[in-house]
C-alpha cells in the first residue's frame, strides 16, 4: 500500500493473480442427490466461475465480471488493477433454493437478486440467476471493493459518489451505459449485505437534486459519512445526491486531473477547501457550484427516465446519458471448462453459508452430513467446519478438522489460510500463539498462490513479529500495506514492526499519519506512541507508565508494554487501603452479531448480541469513549451487525463493553 498521505498511485506492474469466482446452482432438492445436476468451472483470465447451468451460462457470468473490471479501470484510469481479497461468486438458478440461503432483513430472505458478504479472509458475491442481469444488484459493493484496493484514500463524498455512479452501469452486447440515476433501478441498489438501498416512496436522486438548496461544497467535503459493517443505510439523501451529481461531472467533463491536484491539496498540503478548489479547479468556490448544478441540469435525460419510471413500464434507464464501448464482448473473452463434483459443489454453497449467522446451524449440519460419508467428504467440507470452530474460540476443534483437510488436499491454499487462521486465533487474550512455525509456512504457500492477497501478507507479518523476526515482519507488511493502501490496521501494525526493528524513522513517518485517523482508537494508539518513540529511541525499551496519584511511593510501577500502543491489561500498584480495588475481571473476546443498541440513558448504552441462541447484554457507561474499529464513530443506530468486542463478564449473560470491531 502506498502512504496514505499520497495521493499518487505508482504505475509499476502489479503482481497478478486469479480471483476464484463460484457459481453453485442448486436443484428444488439438495445438491448432492440431484441426479441431473452437472457442474462445469468455467475460467477466464481473471474469475473462475462454477455452474451447472452449462457452458454458456457460465461464460456469461465470467465475462460480465471481466467486464465489469475493465469499465473500472476505463473510468478511473487504470490499467492495472488488484483485487488483493480474493472473491468467491454462489449464483443459485432457482429463486426457491436463493431464498434458502439469503441473508435475513426484517425476518425474510432479502428481496435483492444477490449479496455481497465480506469475511476475514474473503469476500463472496452470491448471486440469484433467476432474476436477469443480477450482477447489477452488487455494483455498488463492488466498486467500493475495488476503490479499496486501486485507489488512494479519498474524503468519502468521492468514494459514494463513485461508488453510485458506477451502480447505475448497465452492460449491452457492445456497449457500457453508466450515468443514469441509479435510484430510478428497482431492485439493483444494495448494500454489502444484500439489503435493498432503493426505498419504497423515497425520492431520486433527480428528485433531491430538483431542490434549490444543496449542501455547500465545503460542508460536503467535510462530512464524515462511513459504511459501517456493509450497512449504508439509506441512500435517498442529499449527500448520496450531490456526491453522485459532483463524481458525473467530474468524469463528463474529464477532471480526474484536476481532482487529483484537489485531493493532493487538502489531504497533503492541508490547504481550505475553497482555496483548493480554486488552486485545483482553477475556479472560485461560486464558478464551481455553478457549474455543478448547471451540469445536473444539461441532463435532460434524468427527467425523462424519472417520468418513465413512474410509468407502469417505465425503462430503468436511459441510454441517451452517457454511452462508450466496450473494450470487449461477451463473445470476445476465451473460457475453459472442467467438471466438478456435486459433493464438493454442495460444500461450497455451505462453505459461504456458513458465514451467515441465521444459516450457520443448518450449513453445519449439512457440513457435518458430508464428512460423515467417505463417498462425499472433502476438503472444502473440512476447513468449512474449521471455520466455524474458529469463530467459536474452539481451535482445537478446527486444527482437527483442518488436519483432515489437509489429509485430503494438502495442496489447498484455502485449507492452509484456515491453518493460519486458526493459528492466529489460538493466540487471542493473551494465550500461546499455536504452531506459530506452521502458520508462516501454510502462509507462504497462500501468497504464493494468491500474490496480491493483502490479509495473507499481513498475518505473515504478524506471525514473524510475534516469533521474534522484526526485520522481516516489516517486509511482509510493507506488502500488506501496498496491496491494500486503506486499511489503517496494515499501517498501525506496520509502525509496530518498525518500532520492533529499531526503524525510528519510517516508524514516526507512519505514526505521524495514523494519528489524524478518523478512527479514534487508531488516533489514539498513533499519538501516544509518537510521545514514547523519543524515549524508546533513546533508551530501547518503552517508557514505564507513571503511577496514578494514589499510589504510594514505594508501590512497584508497571511493567511496559510489550507494544507502546497496546493497553497494559495489568492492574494498577495497590492503592491505598480505602480505596476501591481494581477491576480485575479477565477481558474476553467474543465475535458474533449485534442485534440493537439502547442509547435510551445518554452518554450510557447497553448492546444486545446473539450468542449461540441466546443473547447477551453488554454495558458501556459512556459509548462516546468505547474504543470502536471499523467505524468513524460509535452509533446507536447499529442493527444486525457482526462484530468483534472485547468486554469484562458480569454475573451471567452480560457484562461491560471494553472495546468493539466492526467488519
Amino acid at each position: 500500500m502506498v502512504a496514505s498521505g499520497q495521493f499518487e498511485v505508482s504505475a509499476a506492474v502489479i503482481p497478478s493473480y486469479r480471483v476464484i469466482f463460484l457459481l453453485l446452482l442448486l436443484s428444488s432438492t439438495s445438491p448432492a442427490l440431484a441426479a441431473d445436476q452437472q457442474w462445469l468451472r468455467i475460467s477466464s483470465d481473471h474469475f473462475i466461475v462454477l455452474t451447472d447451468a452449462g457452458d454458456k451460462k457460465g461464460h456469461e457470468v465470467a465475462a460480465r465480471f471481466e467486464q465489469m473490471r475493465a469499465v473500472f479501470g476505463q473510468l478511473l484510469m487504470r490499467q492495472r488493477l488488484r483485487l488483493a481479497e480474493p472473491i468467491e461468486i454462489i449464483a443459485i438458478r432457482s429463486d426457491k433454493d436463493y431464498a434458502q440461503i439469503a441473508p435475513m432483513v426484517n425476518g425474510d430472505p432479502t428481496q435483492a437478486p444477490a449479496f455481497f458478504l465480506v469475511g476475514e479472509d474473503r469476500v463472496f458475491i452470491v448471486l440469484n440467476l433467476f432474476v436477469p442481469d443480477s450482477y447489477r444488484a452488487i455494483e455498488h459493493p463492488f466498486a467500493h471493493y475495488l476503490l479499496n484496493y486501486n485507489y488512494p484514500p479519498t474524503q468519502p463524498w468521492f468514494d459514494e459518489g463513485f461508488a453510485e455512479y458506477f451502480s447505475s452501469l448497465y452492460l449491452t452486447p457492445k456497449a457500457a451505459l453508466p450515468g443514469g440515476d441509479p435510484e430510478l433501478n428497482p431492485g439493483y441498489q444494495t448494500d454489502l449485505l444484500g439489503n435493498q438501498i432503493q426505498g419504497n416512496g423515497q425520492k431520486s436522486f433527480t428528485e433531491i437534486l430538483s431542490n434549490p438548496v444543496w449542501l455547500t461544497w465545503p460542508d460536503l467535503f467535510g462530512m464524515k459519512n462511513r459504511v459501517v459493517s456493509g450497512q449504508e443505510g439509506t441512500h435517498h439523501t442529499l449527500f448520496y445526491a450531490q456526491s453522485w451529481i459532483l463524481v458525473h461531472y467530474l468524469l463528463s467533463q474529464n477532471k480526474l486531473e484536476e481532482m487529483g491536484r484537489y485531493f493532493d491539496l487538502v489531504e497533503n498540503q492541508k490547504v481550505p477547501t475553497e482555496q483548493a478548489i480554486q488552486q485545483a479547479f482553477g475556479m472560485s468556490l461560486s464558478q464551481f457550484d455553478k457549474a455543478v448544478k448547471d451540469h445536473f441540469r444539461s441532463l435532460k435525460g434524468l427527467q425523462d427516465a424519472l417520468q418513465m419510471s413512474k410509468q407502469a413500464n417505465g425503462a430503468p434507464f436511459d441510454a441517451s446519458l452517457s454511452q462508450f464501448p466496450l473494450p470487449f464482448s461477451v463473445d470476445d473473452v476465451a473460457t475453459s471448462a472442467k467438471s466438478v463434483s456435486l459433493a464438493e459443489g454442495e460444500a461450497l454453497m455451505n462453505e459461504m453459508a456458513v458465514r451467515i449467522p441465521e444459516r450457520r446451524a443448518k450449513a453445519i449440519e449439512k457440513l457435518e452430513a458430508l464428512v460423515a460419508d467417505e463417498k462425499t467428504e472433502s476438503a472444502v467440507a473440512h476447513r468449512a467446519l474449521a471455520w466455524a470452530h474458529v469463530q467459536k474460540g474452539e481451535t482445537d476443534r478446527a486444527f482437527e478438522e483442518l488436519t483432515d483437510a489437509m489429509r485430503l488436499n494438502s495442496s489447498d491454499p484455502w485449507v492452509r489460510m484456515g491453518l493460519a487462521l486458526a493459528a492466529y486465533h489460538s493466540g487471542e487474550r493473551g494465550a500461546k500463539v499455536q504452531g506459530l512455525a506452521n502458520m508462516m509456512e501454510s502462509l507462504h504457500i497462500v501468497v504464493e498462490q494468491f500474490p496480491d492477497f493483502a490479509e495473507a501478507y499481513d498475518m505473515l507479518g504478524w506471525a514473524r513479529l510475534t516469533g521474534g523476526g522484526a526485520n522481516a515482519a516489516v517486509e511482509a507488511l510493507k506488502k500488506a500495506v501496498e496491496l491494500s493502501p486503506r486499511d489503517e490496521e496494515y499501517q498501525l501494525r506496520l509502525a509496530r514492526a518498525y518500532l520492533a526493528a529499531k526503524k525510528f524513522d519510517e516508524a514516526r513517518s507512519t505514526l505521524e499519519r495514523l494519528k489524524q485517523s478518523q478512527n479514534p482508537a487508531i488516533s489514539q494508539t498513533a499519538k501516544k506512541s509518537l510521545i514514547d518513540l523519543p524515549f524508546l529511541e533513546k533508551y530501547g525499551v518503552p517508557p514505564v507508565e507513571e503511577a496514578p496519584p494514589q499510589q504510594t511511593a514505594k508501590a512497584p510501577p508497571k511493567k511496559p508494554a510489550s507494544n507502546a500502543e497496546e493497553d497494559d491489561e495489568e492492574s494498577p500498584a495497590k492503592p491505598a487501603a480505602k480505596e476501591p480495588e481494581a477491576d480485575r475481571r479477565p477481558v474476553k473476546f467474543l465475535k458474533t452479531t449485534l442485534l440493537s443498541v439502547d442509547c435510551s440513558k445518554s452518554p450510557a448504552a447497553v448492546l444486545t448480541l446473539a450468542q449461540e441462541g441466546k443473547t447477551i447484554r453488554l454495558r458501556a457507561s459512556d459509548y462516546k469513549s468505547v474504543p470502536v474499529i471499523g467505524a468513524a464513530e460509535f452509533s446507536c443506530g447499529w442493527k444486525t451487525v457482526p462484530v468483534n468486542v472485547n468486554y469484562k463478564p458480569g454475573g451471567g449473560l452480560d457484562g461491560d463493553l471494553v472495546s468493539i470491531e466492526l467488519h
